[in-house]
């Protein structure tokens, strides 16, 4: 099992930036992709962000590319995801996922964190 905790977020003016961290343990060395989703009220679980182990490969959605940055600790057991430029429509619960490919399916990923709340005031 993997249990994977994240943390930052809270209250982000628009035009802002925020850092969010994602700790893994567990059985981490089955952890090929980690990655990013987000749900706002309403909507669908969406994909941000992926990167792989091994070759860094990294994916990120339309909605967040050119704004955002995802990066894996050296240790592979961490993943943190920077965003700059907020908008109001970025708000929503964040989630980590940890799986064996990265994919925009949430169902493609075993782990998740509990979610953490980012909201972006206008």
């Amino acid at each position: 099992q993997v249990q994977l905790v994240e943390s930052g977020g809270g209250l982000v003016q628009a035009g802002g930036s925020l850092s969010l961290s994602c700790a893994a343990s567990g059985r981490t060395n089955s952890l090929y992709a980690m990655g990013w989703f987000r749900q706002a009220p309403g909507k669908e679980r969406e994909f941000i962000a992926g990167i792989s182990q091994v070759d860094r490969k990294i994916y990120y959605s339309d909605s967040v590319d050119g704004r955002a940055a995802i990066s894996r600790g050296a240790a592979d057991d961490t993943v943190y995801l920077q965003m700059n430029n907020l908008k109001p429509e970025d708000t929503a619960v964040y989630y980590c996922v940890a799986g064996r490919s990265i994919s925009k399916v949430p169902e493609t990923y075993a782990y998740w964190g509990q979610g953490t709340q980012v909201t972006v005031s206008s």
